[in-house]
């Protein structure tokens, strides 16, 4: 098997022993003879996995005892809908710092009356904004912690007037999180916890039930929670290895330890796109974020762009073109991502700077 570097922007890489237990789980789960795929999620060897799954989701992120956790189907893009189908009854306010806070907006305007607070648009969100004021008159404010296209993160747990909710996809367990500062946090699995397929909801029960709209059956958090997760048949494999991923997190130390080693790996590639003349990162430095490391060819150097990423494929990097709609490069540096693969990005621009001198 030949050695790749994996920067994709999602799916994630994931920690070798998770993927190592999911091939043994699609043989054969937990001695019963039979595939994790093929296996009764109404079994009790399947209920002990939901059940580990939300403990260690407690214990890593410390969540507090009145908060419940789901795993839905259908990605953090329908959770947009399901936030404004069970929060909105008479205004919502969101911070749009990119595409996916912009789509997350527009469902809530299909179901009434939300809006931008503030926005980065003007300047390509390459920054967060600040010095802006979330009314207090809001049903809830909603904020999208990290940005993958752009770059960018709030990498710190606001005070908030109104009920905050956080789509937390991309940065969710790469840093301590004050959960009770949020009535909602959640995302899709694919970049932090797990294999594409599943969503992770933090909620607490509390603000719910508060709207006066008809809510279908499975777009209702409290018809979840009621099931445990399992009102419909739940994704099982992709929950199977987001189990296997947190129990990996937990060994090494847990979210503090992983923090010092994505902040630590995050320096080495942003020290090297600072200092090497070939590149030039994109997003404003305060706001840079420690997963999604946005650049682009220095100016003057722009014919060199196909040429670099023909030449970091030759290297064994994988998934570091830029997003379709602002081109140049992106690495991403998830909580499995080993130092020797920024090691390996770090000489690759390296020799691409001395092949241009």
């Amino acid at each position: 098997m030949k050695t790749v570097y994996n920067f994709n922007a999602g799916p994630c890489v994931l920690p070798k022993s998770a993927i190592e237990a999911a091939i043994e789980g699609l043989k054969d789960f937990r001695g019963t003879g039979m595939s994790v795929i093929e296996v009764s999620h109404r079994s009790k060897e399947w209920a002990a996995v939901m059940d580990e799954t939300r403990e260690l989701w407690k214990n890593l992120l410390h969540i507090p005892d009145e908060y419940e956790i789901l795993f839905l189907g259908g990605g953090a893009s329908m959770q947009f809908l399901y936030v404004a189908m069970n929060l909105l009854e008479k205004k919502a306010g969101y911070l749009e710092t990119g595409v996916w806070a912009k789509k997350a907006l527009k469902e809530a305007k299909g179901l009434g009356n939300a809006a931008a607070i503030a926005s980065s648009a003007d300047k390509t969100y390459t920054y967060i904004p600040k010095g802006y004021t979330i009314p207090k008159d809001l049903d809830y404010f909603h904020i999208t912690t990290n940005n993958t296209i752009y770059g960018t993160e709030i990498k710190y747990d606001m005070d908030c007037p109104v009920n905050l909710v956080a789509d937390m996809s991309s940065d969710i367990m790469s840093r301590p999180v004050d959960v009770s500062k949020y009535a909602i946090i959640y995302g899709g699995a694919q970049k932090n916890v797990g294999p594409a397929g599943v969503a992770f909801v933090i909620v607490r029960p509390d603000v719910l039930g508060h709207v006066s709209r008809y809510i279908p059956t499975m777009l209702d958090y409290r018809t979840h929670i009621a099931g445990g997760s399992m009102f419909n048949t739940p994704p099982v494999f992709s929950i199977y290895v987001m189990n296997e991923t947190l129990k990996w997190l937990e060994s090494i130390g847990g979210i503090d330890a992983i923090h010092k080693t994505d902040v630590m790996e995050s320096k080495m590639l942003y020290d090297e796109i600072d200092r090497n003349t070939m590149f030039v990162g994109t997003a404003n430095k305060e706001d840079r974020s420690i997963m999604n490391h946005c650049f682009v060819m220095a100016p003057g150097k722009e014919e060199f762009e196909e040429e670099f990423l023909n030449f970091a494929k030759g290297r064994g990097m994988v998934g570091i073109k830029g997003h379709r709609s602002v081109g140049g490069f992106r690495a991403s540096l998830y909580n499995a991502c080993p130092v020797e693969a920024v090691e390996a990005l770090v000489r690759c621009m390296q020799d691409f700077e001395k092949m241009h001198k």
